[in-house]
């Protein structure tokens, strides 16, 4: 018989015994998927952390996952008290989500060269498993041990690129999102490159248990599939791109899942492929368990401007006519936000159709017009006028006007040109972007964070069969795409290949052109002796000669015109040419489409040292919303701030610097009755000023807070 003692106990150890009683039998309140629910909408009901205390917010843990250089772009997971991520390089960790304290760690053997920005829980009965990306690979890993499920795929693996066009040998890619997980099947796309030869990255369903392929979704459609009409008959045998990199949201009653993707291969270009090409940049709502479309919006027709669908959707609810309506939302590089019901795909707020002006490229033949959506008014400026230059300096803005009046900048859909560079404003990075947007069901208000700079873009004549071409000249075939004529690149992004002999030797670089590094795909069927050329040039300015035979085997893509580059315009200093706010945090009400507030996101610490404050920077990672009225975002590069801001108003109430830039979405959850918000943080991304003092301090952490004593 258990016998109990009566102690007598100061009035008030005996109100913080009760109290800790209290807190530790409190349930937890997990963030078990990225972006915290299947749906997607980066909100948590939990308000132990609200607008009155947030000013008290301290660091609780950090755990530090500096083993490799690299960007960390993870939302975390936390389940049952562990919290789940990737290290710099990309191994998987689990660490006590109160303590920060490590329970295990997965180390692939691979380094990770793709961005991944989550990964996902899976429980079936009694297992459970984390499924984690790394580079092509999928594993799936015992939640307790972290140790590879050695019935799923080959010893706990499956290689996506296995069934792709091509198979390994041929292709080379990563995972960027986590698997969505319906019932007892893994879902996810790959992505793959952005230059031809390249392979597609159709949806796959596999099964959890055991890794076998479930289902197939094909986004570039094969014969007899629907949309196969929308290209060339021959398109799917050597046609890239329409991938869904960025990462889906599931609505697990209705078992449907909405996939957003990407533009096509070759980005600027598309005489090899005229139509509309579907289903590249598009949403497709798909049947979770079969992978049957069940309706598609594309929001660009035949793209030759990049303009993915870059944002991850998120299904919210919002009223019509007294009515509660499901929907889906999903925004675009060209800062717009669209709305959609959930089942049947109609739009929620009208869309019309604009007329665009014809391509001059013999044989290219763009869409006629183009769709947009009249409300919400988009979230980034749409048209640059010589009125909206810089004003930083006269110096600057002098420069900038001179650039400007040899470019074209006539806005949205404006066709590339040979030999003259058009401007795209929002540019190539957003409006919005992979960090995706937050929805707040108490107010109806979503919140999503904006690039506004402008870049360039253009074509020029690629070399051909029977010239002998130099480094330069493969150069700007196979990388100039991305890292610019200039060899600029667009940090941070894209890095500049400028000194790139500093940092890199000749077999570094080599192992990057085949097998890839961060966003940049692998490039394994480049001929050895090409490789080596380019290696000449970007390391030792060398343009060495290499034959291209004139009875070259002919490819079924045009190979006549090639894309000079993502190139952002800055103004002299490296700060963006056109004038502030160069990103910028937007609450909309999706009930009525209008603005509830708009305001400036993110600082250049130098500039602001300076008394040039509020101008908003460049930005990746998204916000989420709480129940206790606070906006968490951290995404701006430069400062390396975490902030919250009151949900109804937008006013600044906490902010804190980090020891890294957060490129990532915050997550949020509870463990015996504390409140933790965590950011993953890495690489700290130098501004303009910055580069020149040398290179940035690398690393990367996850930092997590909390208040300092649970309330009372």
């Amino acid at each position: 018989m258990k016998q109990w003692k009566l102690v007598a106990v100061p009035v008030g150890c005996l109100f913080v015994m009760v109290s800790l009683i209290h807190s530790q039998s409190a349930p937890n309140v997990d963030w078990p998927v990225v972006a915290g629910s299947p749906g997607g909408t980066r909100y948590s009901a939990l308000k132990q952390i609200n607008a009155s205390n947030v000013n008290q917010l301290k660091v609780a843990w950090t755990y530090d996952v500096s083993d490799a250089p690299g960007t960390l772009e993870t939302n975390p997971i936390e389940v049952n008290g562990v919290l789940y991520g990737y290290t710099n390089g990309q191994k998987v960790f689990a660490v006590n989500a109160a303590t920060g304290k490590q329970i295990w760690l997965f180390d692939s053997g691979e380094l990770g060269r793709g961005n991944n920005r989550g990964l996902s829980y899976w429980r079936g009965g009694s297992d459970e498993r984390i499924f984690a990306g790394v580079r092509e690979y999928v594993y799936s890993l015992d939640v307790k041990t972290g140790k590879p499920d050695p019935e799923f795929g080959d010893g706990g693996r499956i290689d996506f690129r296995a069934d792709l066009r091509g198979g390994p040998a041929a292709t080379t890619g990563a995972l960027g999102h986590p698997p969505v997980i319906y019932k007892d099947l893994v879902i996810f796309a790959g992505r793959t490159s952005q230059v031809l030869p390249a392979s597609p990255a159709p949806v796959r369903a596999y099964d959890a248990r055991t890794g076998k392929l479930r289902w197939q979704f094909n986004t570039i459609p094969q014969p007899g599939e629907y949309g196969y009409d929308t290209w060339p008959k021959d398109a799917w045998t050597y046609m890239a791109g329409g991938v869904s990199w960025m990462g889906m949201a599931l609505d697990e009653r209705r078992g449907i899942i909405y996939v957003p993707t990407s533009n096509t291969v070759n980005n600027n270009i598309g005489r090899d492929r005229l139509g509309d090409n579907l289903f590249a940049n598009s949403l497709l709502a798909l049947d979770a368990a079969t992978g049957k479309r069940i309706w598609h919006f594309q929001t660009v027709q035949h793209d030759v401007w990049d303009r993915d669908v870059v944002s991850p959707p998120a299904l919210i609810t919002v009223k019509r006519d007294g009515k509660d309506i499901d929907a889906v939302e999903i925004a675009t590089k060209s800062g717009y936000v669209w709305l959609f019901d959930r089942t049947k795909g109609t739009p929620l707020f009208p869309i019309e159709r604009k007329t665009y002006p014809p391509s001059a490229i013999p044989g290219e033949k763009l869409s006629e017009t183009q769709p947009l959506p009249t409300r919400p008014a988009p979230f980034a400026r749409q048209l640059l006028t010589a009125d909206m230059l810089t004003q930083r300096t006269p110096e600057a803005h002098a420069a900038a006007l001179a650039r400007f009046n040899k470019m074209v900048s006539a806005g949205q859909f404006v066709p590339p040109s040979i030999g003259v560079d058009t401007i795209l404003f929002p540019g190539f990075d957003g409006g919005g972007e992979w960090g995706g947007a937050a929805f707040d069901p108490d107010t109806g208000l979503l919140y999503i964070n904006s690039n506004e700079m402008a870049w360039t873009y253009g074509l020029a004549a690629s070399p051909k069969p029977g010239e002998v071409v130099s480094g330069k000249d493969i150069y700007e075939t196979q990388c100039a795409a991305c890292h610019g004529d200039r060899r600029t690149g667009a940090p941070p992004a894209i890095p500049s290949l400028v000194d790139i002999d500093k940092r890199l030797s000749a077999a570094d670089l080599r192992s990057t052109i085949l097998n890839g590094r961060g966003r940049m795909p692998g490039f394994p069927a480049l001929p050895s002796n090409q490789i080596a050329a380019i290696i000449s040039y970007v390391r030792e300015g060398v343009e060495s000669t290499v034959p291209i035979p004139a009875d070259a085997r002919p490819v079924p893509w045009d190979s006549q015109y090639r894309f000079t580059g993502f190139n952002k315009f800055l103004d002299i200093d490296g700060y963006p040419a056109v004038a502030p706010p160069w990103g910028t945090l937007n609450a909309i009400n999706m009930n009525t489409g209008e603005y509830a507030w708009k305001i400036p996101l993110g600082e250049y610490p130098e500039l602001a040292a300076k008394g040039i404050k509020n101008t908003g920077s460049e930005n990746y990672g998204g916000p989420i919303v709480t129940a206790g009225g606070l906006v968490f975002i951290a995404a701006t590069l430069y400062d390396n701030k975490f902030r919250a801001f009151d949900k109804t108003t937008g006013k600044l109430l906490w902010e804190t610097i980090l020891p890294f830039a957060g490129d990532a979405t915050p997550a949020t959850y509870e463990i015996n009755g504390r409140q933790y918000i965590v950011v993953a943080t890495s690489s700290g991304r130098p501004s303009p000023t910055q580069r020149n003092a040398g290179p940035a301090k690398a690393g990367g952490s996850y930092v997590a807070f909390a208040l300092p004593d649970s309330p009372k």
